[in-house]
């Protein structure tokens, strides 16, 4: 009989023991498992959302004066002409180094417009970009052609308008082809037209009063782009808005941390009871393994038995927790991600350092309940008898 045939009959024999260190091991390998897979998904998810939330570079013109203002309240009473950057700068855009990053790029053309005896702010917009920069616009009615106007939601309840309306601004009449649902922004202010419509009406032909460029944030270095977006446009000021992807990343980044320090606890606690089940088998079998140093077995070949036996367990509880932790993660999904329709596939490098981490949890864990058996005096274990 070889001592693989020793072992596994030993497991056979001993099936509650077995099944409690198989219990154990697939229940924190399944706790790593769920959790690193989860958090690559939370990762990916976000990133995603990312890339739809809009713009998160702005390209606007340089200006020698502060801003007066602060939370949207204008403290200054006096207004600064505001310079306007060229139209055309912009096509450097797509010469930069990490222009495969760059998912969209909107000129936008400002300007103060009259209608009936209000003022409202007329904006140009490119209606293609703002499908990525503003993914969350909702418009009752169509975007606007050539001769066309889109109100947003403010500006249509206090200028009285409605679809189909015809507005007049300056020499031409501009027909309302959708409002423009509220949005929680200053877009719910503003009156949006085609930017070649908006460059005729304020005499800026040509001219852009700033642009809002959407980057791929999950492959992208956002502050290397702005730099050389700064170099290929030196008459613009480029800024990051970082707030909201810096405060998601952090969040999950302190996540991360807490969940790789649960992880490791659960790891703990796995081996101890490798350890403690360990112990009282090989003291439960003290007359066998007399027996087994009585005929001829050598320590080593005791210590290859109880790490054997180990080995065995632990590598079925790798296989069983990396399954159960994948089904764990994916149910978790769909509790704390929107992101239910990811469907997890079996990841090699994942799978492999599951059972990896198993089998040398279980081997470890194992090594001083197996190096005890090996010192047992056979005299003394065979006066049990």
């Amino acid at each position: 009989m070889t001592l693989k045939e020793i072992a596994i009959r030993n497991l056979v024999r001993r099936k509650g023991k077995a099944g409690f260190i198989l219990a154990g091991l697939i229940i924190g390998v399944a706790t790593v498992v769920a959790i690193l897979s989860f958090m690559d998904a939370m990762t990916k998810d976000i990133n995603h959302k990312l890339e739809k939330y809009g713009a998160n570079i702005l390209i606007v013109p340089k200006s020698e004066n502060l801003p007066l203002t602060y939370g949207g309240l204008n403290l200054g009473g006096v207004a600064f002409a505001m310079e306007e950057i060229h139209e055309s700068e912009l096509d450097r855009i797509a010469s930069i180094k990490n222009a495969r990053n760059v998912a969209a790029v909107g000129p936008l053309v400002l300007g103060v417009v009259h209608v009936n005896t209000q003022k409202v702010l007329l904006a140009g917009v490119d209606f293609n970009a703002v499908r990525t920069l503003r993914p969350w616009w909702s418009i009752r009615g169509m975007a606007p052609d050539q001769n066309g106007i889109l109100a947003g939601s403010e500006a249509a309840r206090i200028l009285g308008v409605e679809h189909d309306t015809v507005i007049p601004i300056k020499n031409q009449h501009l027909n309302l082809t959708g409002v423009l649902r509220p949005t929680g922004s200053q877009d719910d202010h503003l009156l949006f037209t085609r930017i070649e419509t908006a460059q005729a009406i304020l005499d800026k032909q040509g001219q852009i009063s700033m642009a809002e460029v959407a980057a791929l944030c999950e492959a992208c270095p956002i502050t290397e782009m702005v730099r050389q977006i700064s170099e290929a446009v030196p008459g613009a000021k480029v800024m990051a808005i970082q707030q909201v992807v810096k405060g998601r990343m952090d969040t999950l980044a302190q996540f991360k941390k807490f969940s790789y320090g649960i992880s490791g606890v659960i790891v703990l606690i796995g081996g101890l009871v490798v350890l403690v089940t360990m112990m009282g088998s090989v003291r439960e079998r003290t007359e066998e393994i007399g027996i087994f140093r009585a005929i001829g077995f050598r320590k080593r070949h005791v210590t290859h038995i109880v790490l054997m036996e180990a080995g065995i367990i632990s590598g079925i509880a790798g296989i069983l927790g990396y399954l159960l932790g994948l089904g764990a993660a994916q149910m978790a999904l769909h509790f704390f991600s929107e992101a239910t329709a990811t469907v997890f596939s079996i990841n090699l490098p994942l799978a492999l350092g599951a059972i990896s981490m198993a089998v040398t949890v279980g081997l470890i864990s194992s090594a001083y309940p197996a190096i005890m058996a090996s010192q047992m005096d056979p005299n003394s274990a065979l006066r049990t008898l």
